[in-house]
């Protein structure tokens, strides 16, 4: 623990110096968690390989762009839809996903060199990447891919899970069901054997489309003409209901006139029992509708740009709720800001049964319809076609009047979410919670907790960084039976279990993180998973996270007893006269640390720096032994993180009579630079930094001492010279005819004294 190499007399004023000069070649320490632009910060976070929590990782040599994921109805089978390739991945396993099968599905040479004529990428873009996997039926796949920028479309036989080889005669035309892009976001849904689907159905990407293809009713689709849709309309989900299909987007706003183009979220919805018009609307929607939702906090700018959006079933449907997240088209200094709004499937209905809006063509504005009612109401799910008159209204009245208002419920600035998945779990009290999984564009997992019976904002439980490069994550796809979270990326698909309860190593550790999937377990001293069976004895407290109250009984760990000791003394033996720093490990983001010296709630300021969490102590003649503790505080509960029993071969030092039952751990420590949380190579002495510093100190003032008495000087000998050089020879008159000239005087050059601050030249004006 002592610096090692010469001692140091730290009494003495080069000693002061020397740790001064030591403060100041540590850099300065990162910001607080939780301050600046952040707030919101996850409690513990974990990188991909760290030993705490485990993860698996599913690559295939060849493949890339795993984008498109769909759990088999006995969710022990992934399917994965890749770049020109579907997989069917064993999953029961808790390691790293099987290959169980696979099917190539490359686009033809041909497509590929059509693609490339229309100068696309060889490279990137003319390939065929899977937009499509959803299951057709008990034996069949129904996929569909970008093939080159010619979408095409095919089935899949299923043998025992298995996917079987795809004929070239079974594959069809796939305009409107996939983009022609692989950039293009997309979205479709299989109900009752029909597929809807919302893509860019041109090769330009400026033509939106919503369809429906499959099955026996006949195909729709939606009148480009009318412009139901915005060209830079982009679909994000699309979500069944008991007689309708909510389509998801976003699109630039035709109802507000402003100088910029103002992005807005959409909800589109179509009737199922849709079969088109007679004579107006042949083979388009009838009962194509849209409204405005609105995600935003009371008095800031909305998130109006939607990415995804998920259905969580409930019981009563009519209770279900959507929730989706959003980011905003506007920055907040150099960072977007997301969120997650909930919109009720009740309030989604009752605006679409509101009023319309509709186009004044006098003033080129969108206004509130206010004429007769119509009756039966247009855009109903009615049986059988539309009456004429109901078809031309619903022609220019496809825009709801009133917003889709939703809750939000987390907002996060300094990060853009672009995937979600929710579900719900059971805490020990038979109390229900929110967990979202959110996937961010640098390749991160958040998970996140939220009590449905509490009006207050979810928790950020933690934080994965799974790829070391930074990428957006593709997709995201729940397993219940396998207690995981798969996300797709460029270059494979992570398994990341829902939670790793043995990371928490104490009772204080298990009860903070209030995550409802792990609980304490006082006979085997271990944080466990929730899952049958669940013995009464474990403690968890979700509401209050009160580890005071939970941890009461049994072995706490960490967790303070009646008079929060601590559970282990780490012993440390220093030499005098030496520079010592001792580390407090920061289990969670969101407490906050201090140090205490014996019973004093504060350490001495004259021979300590709390440095990023560490303290480098300056121990001098035996003064400054004896105990230091790091407490953290969280969630108004504190406890001794580590504690440190300081002592010198030369002083003996007794333990207090409460602390001297406690096992104490001889450790060593030597003396480190703190930057990040990184220590330098190895142990070294500091003279050659204080020597250093004192050096470079007598050169500057030296430097500063001589600029000061030259500047005088130079100046006035500057101004002799300018005022020589402008004068004639005595006796020399000027001439008096063109035919002799004056010769110019030699030019003179000014002194560095003569130039200023900014390179301007001073004093050389010449008469």
């Amino acid at each position: 623990m002592a610096l090692p190499g010469r001692r140091l007399d730290l009494c003495s004023l080069p000693g002061f110096f020397l740790f001064q000069a030591l403060l100041l070649l540590l850099p300065p320490p990162p910001p607080a968690a939780g301050s600046g632009e952040q707030g919101l910060v996850p409690r513990v976070r974990f990188c991909a390989g760290d030993g705490r929590r485990a993860l698996s990782f599913f690559q295939q040599d060849g493949l890339r762009d795993f984008d498109t994921l769909l759990l088999s109805g006995d969710g022990h089978t992934l399917y994965v839809g890749a770049r020109e390739a579907i997989l069917a991945l064993n999953i029961q396993d808790p390691g790293v996903p099987k290959l169980q099968s696979m099917v190539p599905w490359p686009a033809s040479d041909r497509k590929k060199s059509e693609c490339a004529f229309k100068r696309k990428s060889n490279e990137t873009q003319c390939f065929n990447f899977i937009r499509v996997l959803v299951p057709f039926n008990a034996t069949h796949l129904y996929a569909c891919g970008t093939f080159a920028f010619s979408p095409a479309c095919t089935f899949i036989e299923l043998r025992d899970s298995s996917l079987m080889p795809i004929l070239e005669d079974k594959i069809m035309d796939g305009k409107g069901q996939s983009p022609f892009d692989p950039a293009h976001k997309h979205t479709a849904v299989l109900v009752d054997g029909t597929l809807y689907s919302g893509t860019m159905n041109n090769f330009l990407g400026s033509e939106p489309i919503l369809l429906r293809t499959l099955g026996s009713q006949p195909v729709l689709k939606t009148d480009t003409f009318l412009r139901w849709l915005q060209p830079d309309a982009s679909f994000v989900a699309a979500i069944p209901s008991t007689q309708v299909v909510y389509f998801f987007f976003e699109e630039t706003a035709i109802e507000y006139d402003f100088f910029e183009k103002l992005h807005t979220s959409r909800v589109a919805r179509v009737c199922k029992n849709d079969v088109g018009g007679e004579k107006l609307l042949q083979k388009k929607w009838t009962t194509f509708l849209k409204a405005q939702l609105l995600c935003a906090q009371p008095g800031q700018l909305p998130f109006n740009v939607i990415r995804h959006a998920v259905l969580l079933p409930a019981e009563p449907p009519a209770a279900a709720r959507v929730y989706a997240v959003f980011t905003s088209q506007w920055r907040i200094g150099r960072t977007r800001s997301s969120a997650v709004c909930a919109f009720s499937l009740t309030d989604i209905e009752r605006v679409f049964e509101g009023k319309y809006k509709e186009l004044n063509k006098e003033t080129s504005r969108w206004t509130t319809y206010r004429g007769p009612e119509t009756n039966p109401r247009p855009g109903n799910c009615l049986v059988g076609p539309s009456s004429d008159k109901a078809l031309t209204f619903m022609k220019d009245h496809f825009l709801m009047d009133e917003q889709v208002v939703g809750t939000p419920l987390l907002v996060k600035s300094g990060v853009e979410y672009t995937r979600l998945a929710v579900e719900t779990a059971w805490d020990l009290d038979g109390h229900s919670h929110l967990v979202m999984y959110l996937g961010t564009t640098t390749g991160s997992l958040h998970k996140a907790v939220l009590s449905k019976n509490s009006a207050s904002t979810a928790r950020l439980v933690e934080e994965i960084q799974l790829p070391s490069d930074p990428e957006p994550v593709r997709n995201l796809q729940l397993a219940p039976n396998q207690e995981a979270v798969f996300a797709g990326f460029s270059g494979g698909v992570w398994r990341v279990p829902r939670a790793d309860c043995s990371v928490y190593e104490s009772c204080v550790d298990c009860v903070l993180a209030r995550d409802p999937h792990c609980a304490w377990d006082p006979e085997s001293r271990n944080c466990r998973l929730l899952s049958a069976p669940i013995l009464k004895s474990w403690k968890q407290d979700m509401e209050r996270g009160n580890p005071g109250w939970a941890c009461a009984t049994g072995p706490i760990g960490r967790s303070p007893r009646p008079r929060s000791l601590p559970q282990i003394i780490k012993e440390v033996l220093i030499v005098p006269n030496s520079i010592l720093e001792l580390s407090c490990p920061h289990f969670s983001a969101v407490a906050s640390y201090r140090w205490s010296y014996g019973e004093a709630a504060a350490i001495p300021d004259a021979s300590s720096m709390d440095y990023n969490g560490s303290l480098l102590l300056l121990l001098q003649d035996g003064e400054g032994l004896g105990l230091y503790q790091c407490w953290a505080t969280e969630n108004n509960f504190s406890y001794p993180v580590i504690s440190y029993w300081v002592i010198s071969p030369d002083r003996p030092l007794a333990l207090a009579p409460e602390l001297a039952g406690i096992p104490r751990e001889r450790v060593e420590v030597p003396l480190t630079r703190v930057s990040g949380g990184a220590a330098l190579a190895a142990q070294r002495s500091y003279w050659p930094h204080f020597l250093t510093v004192t050096v470079l100190l007598a050169l500057v003032l030296s430097g500063a001492l001589v600029f000061l008495l030259a500047s005088p000087l130079g100046a006035l000998r500057a101004r002799g010279k300018v005022q020589g050089c402008g004068a004639l020879v005595s006796g020399e008159k000027a001439p008096l005819s063109r035919e002799q000239p004056l010769k110019p005087p030699k030019k003179c050059r000014t002194s560095a004294s003569d130039v200023d601050a900014d390179n301007n030249h001073l004093g050389t004006e010449v008469a």
